[in-house]
């Protein structure tokens, strides 16, 4: 159909417009149209129900917990100020008219349409693409920016409109003529080809003119050649008002080798990140792999999870964003932070399969049993009130404790670190796919947010709340300088500004030199003014006290911030 886009728009759409949002404030949270709402017990009206327009239902509780906010007010109380979205463009794998099947939706078939299963009506084109606009006002109404997730390494199907259009031009293939497949999809995109970046680049602009959409994340990044981000990047740029402030960043990676390039063509992989303008960013796999653990390998720990000593040394070369390392990553405002997304074990599944027994008993997930791994059923269901822990018994409490005090340790060091912070939704709220590394098509009742769940595990909410109140209150939480202090042990420790934080993964008590955490300007008596803005111990709770000797004290398995008064 033929859509006329000035009768797509909502009420004062002409006064719409980005956040005030500084880049240093940046916090990011992803997730799925579908997952956000799809929970019955999330008290989004059933027609809004995995729908675009469940963003737009202020106000909305859990059933049951009038006080416990779901949705955009649950955003607003959490403080992000940022929200990714999974692909909203048109794809492939579901059936707008049924709305039967889940899929994550990386299969793009018209890049510059809606999906019309997350719309009210899919059969008119121009709901959907109003119901686009309505999410993305009320956003921004709520001070929360809105960034696209985009596939343009790959489509649906080799038979796309593109290459019924000039055959063997927009597709990469290799010199015996078969189709490149660095996507894992069967049908990398040519996007050297100059039609193509051309497209690109009109697509990016069409969604940020049309749709004022905040930022861009790029799909396989490292599958797209430097010369296309720079001139996306450049494109918006243009863009009357704060074009220049339109965040873009991908994944500098690839699925496997794609096909030849010419000599003059780079990717934007890793190989490529130094070529990319300042304003392009990147995940960075490495702090995600140093703080939890290898994502390939549920087994294997990282620095909050068992392998604190082996990973003790990159740990402090990744909350300064890698700047002063052997490796590094560019400029602060181009490393996302993260320890999850939508790919792999949430966080909290991979804490459960690195730290908890296997005689604890496991569940085997709903969906793929290849991309499953066996995570202890009780931990799950348990909540952390003085009665669930008796119901469970000693043993198990204290997996509990110790999965729990692992997800804080992570979220410490993320939301510390300098760069962007970015996480999956509900990773606050220890959010579980029973050891389901791949759901992209799985149940929609194993992908959506619990948010019962979220109720029960409230407290660690509220630890990520203040975490990221604290860090919008200080632009040198995002790019200034890392002090980092010398301990006894493995212990992270480093100081921000008038900020000293302290990381203590292991079973022993550790302390902090004062006079080692001076800088220049501090007063020669700086040891008695510290205060203790809180600790998170193995099982929870925030306590506070300050520090008026040489010494600060770091108990076992435990994050604290300092302040210098």
């Amino acid at each position: 159909m033929v859509v006329d886009f000035s009768r797509t728009n909502p009420d004062g759409w002409y006064r719409d417009h980005m956040p005030d949002v500084p880049l240093a404030q940046t916090v990011v949270w992803e997730t799925h149209v579908g997952d956000f709402s799809n929970d019955p017990a999330g008290g989004f009206p059933e027609s809004h129900r995995g729908k675009y327009l469940a963003f737009t239902d202020d106000g909305t509780s859990l059933e049951g917990h009038p006080d416990f906010p779901t949705g955009l007010a649950y955003l607003k109380k959490l403080g992000v100020t940022a929200v990714q979205l999974m692909p909203i463009y048109d794809f492939g794998s579901v059936d707008e008219t049924t709305c039967d099947r889940y899929n994550w939706g990386y299969d793009p078939i018209n890049y510059n349409v809606p999906e019309g299963s997350y719309s009210t009506n899919p059969f008119d084109g121009t709901t959907r693409i109003r119901e686009v606009k309505q999410m993305v006002q009320a956003l921004h109404s709520a001070g929360i920016k809105v960034i696209m997730d985009v596939v343009y390494n790959h489509m649906f199907s080799t038979d796309n409109w593109f290459e019924r259009t000039v055959p063997k031009y927009f597709l990469r293939r290799k010199p015996n003529g078969a189709l490149a497949n660095g996507s894992g999809c069967g049908c990398d995109m040519a996007t050297e080809r100059k039609m193509f970046r051309r497209f690109i680049v009109e697509s990016v602009t069409f969604w940020a003119r049309e749709y004022h959409m905040d930022g861009f994340r790029f799909d396989l990044m490292g599958l797209i050649d430097v010369d296309t981000m720079n001139a996306v990047r450049a494109a918006l740029n243009e863009i009357p008002g704060r074009g220049r402030d339109i965040l873009m960043y991908g994944e500098p990676w690839s699925a496997g080798a794609s096909a030849p390039l010419p000599a003059d063509t780079l990717l934007a992989g890793k190989q490529g990140l130094a070529q990319l303008d300042d304003r392009i960013g990147h995940f960075c796999d490495t702090t995600r792999d140093t703080i939890k653990g290898h994502v390939f390998y549920s087994d294997r720990p990282g620095y909050v999870n068992g392998g604190m000593h082996a990973n003790a040394v990159a740990v402090r070369e990744a909350v300064d964003a890698w700047r002063h390392s052997d490796r590094p990553e560019g400029v602060a405002g181009q490393v996302i932070q993260y320890v999850s997304a939508h790919d792999d074990l949430t966080l909290w599944d991979k804490l459960c399969a690195s730290l908890a027994a296997s005689s604890l008993g496991s569940a085997v997930a709903e969906g793929d049993e290849e991309n499953t791994v066996d995570v202890p059923k009780t931990l799950h269901d348990a909540d952390f009130s003085e009665q669930g822990l008796d119901a469970v018994g000693p043993e198990m409490a204290q997996a509990l404790h110790d999965v729990l005090g692992a997800n804080r340790l992570s979220a410490g060091i993320v939301l510390t670190s300098a760069g962007i912070p970015f996480m999956l939704s509900g990773e606050e709220f220890a959010r579980t796919k029973y050891g389901n590394s791949d759901s992209y098509d799985s149940t929609k009742e194993l992908n959506w947010l619990d948010w019962n769940r979220a109720w029960h595990m409230r407290d660690l909410i509220g630890f990520y709340a203040k975490l990221i109140a604290l860090r919008k209150s200080d632009a040198r939480w995002f790019d200034g300088n890392r002090k980092i202090v010398d301990t006894e042990g493995d212990e992270l420790v480093f100081r921000v500004g008038d900020y000293l934080v302290a990381v203590n993964p292991s079973d022993r008590t550790g302390v902090v030199d004062v006079a080692a955490a001076a800088v220049e300007g501090d007063s020669g008596e700086m040891h008695r003014y510290w205060c203790c803005l809180g600790v998170s111990g193995r099982g929870g709770g925030v306590s506070t006290g300050g520090g008026d000797d040489d010494y600060l004290i770091m108990p076992a398995h435990t994050f604290a911030i300092w302040r210098l008064q």
